[in-house]
């Protein structure tokens, strides 16, 4: 019989992240949105007048994606650039549809949470800690 491989915290978050990732997209799917689209339209709207090469690098995207989904947000009316004119740097911004639109990924979101720390308190609570952690050394 094989041996039992030493137990790997990094797969084993890895594992869960791509459990709750596919749950994530399922339960986003709904609203015509993806996890990358929903990151985007976040970044957006908790940075209004984001320009374009600022967006693509919190969302680790190349300038060109970034330019790409915010067209089809536009399209879609949930972002507006309040420069809009040519050679211009962008100002993005959300609009209230979009607003409306991340309203409800928020409550669907919460939901997920809820049930994330209901079968991972101490997961979640380690999370917490180090994540407070961290941000109190990144000051």
């Amino acid at each position: 019989m094989p041996e039992k491989p030493p137990f790997s915290p990094t797969v084993a978050l890895l594992t869960i992240g791509r459990v709750w990732d596919a749950a994530l997209a399922d339960t986003l799917k709904p609203l015509g949105l993806t996890t990358r689209k929903y990151g985007l339209l976040g970044h957006i709207r908790a940075t209004p007048g984001v320009s374009f090469s600022e967006l693509a690098r919190r969302s680790r995207i190349t300038v060109q994606s970034a330019h790409t989904a915010v067209a089809a947000f536009a399209a879609d009316g949930l972002v507006e650039d309040a420069t809009a004119r040519a050679g211009a740097a962008a100002s993005l911004q959300v609009t209230p549809a979009g607003e409306r639109l991340l309203g409800e990924a928020a409550e669907r979101v919460a939901v997920l949470d809820a049930q994330f720390a209901a079968e991972y308190p101490v997961l979640v609570e380690a999370m917490r800690r180090q994540i407070e952690e961290h941000l109190s050394r990144s000051r």
